[in-house]
């Protein structure tokens, strides 16, 4: 397939390292691409179960011909292979407690504003929830989205844990495992855009696309999810319902 009108050389070097690795160890099952836009900058959110989820998510949207810039945390930057590879395919560092935590918001909004995807896991680190279900997400991505008001879609992943768990452990040996992916309608927002960004309304906007990611990870998993949210540990001390 051709890559994406806008891959950069970079970009197309490391999908084509990356992509045969991934269809050598994974099958994939990719549904509701149909809901990502293809006329302006967008947001899309999904849950966070594993560190391969990134590559994993990249190589759906890739194949439906989006070239995500993905928020990640600073630290991966640190590592010199790593790195540069995060710098050239344009990525986007996310400063966790810090004064200069802010410009990576600056950055997604300038990426949208010029047509691109910025790809978030809004849980900011892998799910604690004992089950593998969305935690309490943190208040970025509404901020952004609040912000910027372009369209914040919602995606559940499932099935990369089983390529590599959440203890960094790889599972390579065949059969393959499924990875699939499920893509949602928009979030509602817009009735929030008016609103001050206060904490009550990044913590409204922000449940409810954790509500539509759990919901779209329950169709793929086939059951549904615990009643109460496991909390996030920067989140509240008690489990929040969805």
């Amino acid at each position: 397939m051709s890559p994406p009108p806008r891959a950069n050389r970079a970009y197309r070097t490391v999908a084509h390292v990356v992509r045969p690795v991934l269809r050598a160890v994974t099958r994939t099952e990719w549904e509701g691409a149909a809901n990502l836009p293809t006329d302006q900058g967008f947001i899309v959110a999904a849950n966070h179960v594993t560190q391969l989820d990134p590559l994993t998510f990249a190589h759906f949207l890739w194949d439906n011909g989006v070239v995500p810039r993905i928020l990640a945390k600073a630290s991966l930057w640190r590592y010199p292979v790593l790195g540069a590879a995060l710098r050239a395919t344009g990525q986007i560092p996310v400063q966790r407690n810090s004064a200069t935590a802010g410009e990576s918001l600056a950055a997604a909004a300038a990426a949208l504003e010029d047509g691109e995807c910025v790809a978030v896991f809004p849980e900011g680190t892998l799910t604690k929830d004992p089950a593998m279900w969305p935690m309490q997400g943190r208040t970025g991505v509404a901020r952004l989205a609040l912000t910027t008001q372009v369209p914040l879609i919602p995606a559940a992943q499932w099935g990369a844990h089983l390529v590599l768990d959440r203890r960094g452990r790889p599972h390579l040996l065949p059969p393959r495992k499924t990875v699939a992916v499920l893509v949602g309608t928009p979030v509602m927002l817009d009735d929030l855009y008016d609103r001050p960004q206060d904490s009550a309304t990044l913590r409204e906007a922000t449940a409810r696309v954790m509500g539509d990611i759990t919901r779209l990870l329950e169709k793929l998993r086939g059951e549904p999810a615990p009643p109460e949210r496991f909390p996030n540990r920067r989140g509240p001390s008690k489990p929040v319902t969805p």
